[in-house]
């Protein structure tokens, strides 16, 4: 099978591709086609398809751009796996080619993203401000989902931005490279710039999550045993797994908290294939559930004391 090149991968229509995946519209107006976005989760639809241009844009995070850009954020891979991926789906009548477009070309002028205007910073969200939690809707954004306030003040702040002309005040998780995660009842996205969070317990070994909610669970169902203290990484994206390999070869042991979602459990089996020795699946711990929040809320009310997430030796 002749694999496909970059050229050839931008001209797949982005909207029949989604669909592919699983993706459907929740409103078109005209060319926009409106999605929940695949590359994070959110209630209201914020990801926008301009089927015209076949370029998308997320206005949750400000990021945007042509099928390739979408494809490796969305499985966190390669350029050049994610085009043995679509090689593969090529065959299928649904994925039709867009003949090159206008919008498509070099120019000397800000890039557009589904008829979106990018800044030069590359993202829409400017962080104004940032300070200890306080807002009283995020204490109770943080109790609805069972995280105690002395440990959501260890690790977040209360941060202000401004998106789009409108200013929000939302829980920032603060990355290696000075971004931050961003969290709310409403919303969810992250400012550049984009990166891990390492935290550095002087530990040979570390736990690592995939997002900070996961890790603030894993604070909250271990508080105060000295016994769990391991360095942690919270990934912030999946589509920084790979890049982060290096840093976890360097621990005796690697404790996988990811999502039990197919993008985490592939994650996780690929670790095994890389070494079932020093990378051990701990997801075994919050079975039935999402993520290692999701089990946490769902046992909050239970009478029984919760059980320690406790690494085998």
């Amino acid at each position: 099978m002749k694999k496909l090149m970059c050229a050839e991968a931008k001209q797949i229509d982005l909207v029949d591709y989604l669909a592919s995946l699983g993706h459907r519209p929740q409103k078109v107006r005209n060319q926009d086609y409106w999605y929940l976005s695949p590359l994070r989760e959110e209630k209201t639809p914020s990801f926008k398809v301009n089927r015209q241009l076949n370029v998308w844009y997320d206005h949750g995070t400000g990021k945007g751009g042509d099928l390739i850009d979408f494809g490796t954020l969305y499985f966190g891979c390669s350029v050049s796996d994610l085009l043995d991926r679509l090689s593969h789906h090529q065959p299928a009548p649904s994925l039709s080619l867009h003949p090159p477009t206008h919008a498509s070309r070099q120019h000397s002028g800000p890039a557009s993203f589904a008829g979106e205007r990018k800044d030069a910073s590359g993202s829409r969200i400017v962080i104004l401000d940032a300070r200890p939690l306080a807002e009283p809707s995020l204490l109770e954004y943080l109790q609805k989902r069972c995280i105690p306030l002395e440990i959501a003040t260890r690790f977040c702040k209360e941060v202000d931005f401004l998106l789009y002309g409108e200013k929000r005040t939302v829980i920032g998780f603060r990355n290696n490279a000075g971004g931050y995660e961003l969290r709310s009842g409403n919303f969810k996205g992250s400012s550049s710039p984009k990166d891990v969070t390492f935290i550095d317990n002087h530990a040979g070994e570390i736990t690592v999550f995939e997002g900070f909610f996961s890790f603030l669970s894993f604070q909250t169902i271990n508080n105060n045993q000295q016994d769990t203290v391991s360095n942690c990484l919270i990934l912030n994206s999946l589509s920084f797994f790979e890049k982060s390999r290096p840093l976890m070869e360097q621990h005796g042991k690697v404790h996988l908290v990811l999502d039990r979602d197919a993008a985490g459990i592939h994650h996780t089996q690929k670790t095994l294939q890389w070494d079932r020795d020093k990378y051990q699946d701990r997801s075994d711990f919050y079975h039935g559930h999402k993520d290692l929040n999701e089990w946490l809320v769902h046992h909050h009310h239970s009478q029984k004391e919760p059980q320690r997430l406790r690494r085998r030796p």
